[in-house]
């Protein structure tokens, strides 16, 4: 590991060792890794950290957790205050009275939600929170529109993220695959996942940018089950209220939506409110 040709002073230490667990949330970090990058004694690595440590309480930015032992360290978990939880969903909400998103078969258009970066990352964040003490071993989506709201969620958890294929290529090598009942049209498709993507007895965290009939994430369910993996949540970013199929359990929408028309101005409007998550 490179370490520091100059000696750093205190301020300049501290400024390091924040960006450092900030970038690297739910990671165990060893107290050697700091101490050996300033050339620094551990007595005042430690006091540094106790600092840190402090300032990231008081302005909720996160904890840092002290774990003890041979194998023992920090890890910095993030947080997620609610001023910025209503300030994040009083956002996403006007925006969803913006523009045409009512699509064909009851949709609903989000694309330009979580094509926004900065969006994105605080769903991530925000969702990520929640879930951090469950131990999840990956984070699994189907493709396409959730990948990127999956990676954003697995990189605050600090593990692998998992796309399950509609279709598989030879660069997927063997595959387990299910079929499911998926659509308005109740169409029978089928996805299928690498033999190789997940370890028999992780749990996994599903995640999703829209749930209607909720036969994708059934069949997403079943998949994981055929891994001998446990799926210990769900989660998705906007729900319509219109669905109709067997209860999925334990699931959490941050968003739900229904679709109304409006008399007085002969037009469909989208309605939301905050769903499960915050329940």
């Amino acid at each position: 590991m490179a370490t520091m040709s100059n000696k750093m002073k205190r301020n300049q230490r501290i400024v390091y060792i924040s960006q450092y667990f900030v970038t690297h949330p739910n990671e165990l970090i060893g107290l050697s890794y700091f101490s050996d990058y300033f050339n620094s004694a551990k007595s005042s690595i430690s006091e540094d950290i106790d600092f840190v440590r402090g300032i990231f309480e008081e302005t909720e930015i996160g904890v840092i957790e002290t774990i003890a032992g041979v194998q023992g360290g920090m890890i910095f978990r993030p947080a997620y205050s609610d001023v910025k939880t209503n300030e994040l969903m009083d956002e996403i909400r006007q925006r969803l009275t913006e523009g045409k998103r009512i699509l064909p078969g009851n949709y609903v258009y989000l694309a330009d939600l979580l094509q926004d970066p900065r969006l994105l990352d605080n769903i991530a964040k925000l969702i990520a929170v929640k879930y951090q003490k469950e131990e999840i071993d990956a984070v699994v989506t189907i493709e396409t529109k959730g990948i990127g709201l999956c990676v954003a969620v697995a990189k605050y958890l600090n593990v692998p993220h998992v796309v399950v294929r509609r279709s598989s290529s030879e660069m997927d090598g063997s595959t387990i695959s299910v079929n499911y009942v998926s659509g308005s049209h109740q169409r029978v498709s089928k996805m299928e996942l690498s033999k190789v993507s997940l370890k028999a007895g992780s749990k996994v965290l599903i995640i999703d940018d829209f749930l209607r009939n909720g036969g994708t994430m059934i069949g997403l369910m079943n998949l994981i089950e055929e891994f001998d993996c446990k799926t210990v949540g769900i989660c998705v970013f906007v729900e319509s209220t219109y669905r109709d199929h067997e209860p999925i359990p334990n699931y959490d929408s941050l968003l739900k939506v229904e679709i109304v028309y409006n008399k007085e101005e002969s037009r469909f409007e989208l309605q939301s409110e905050l769903g499960t998550f915050f329940e």
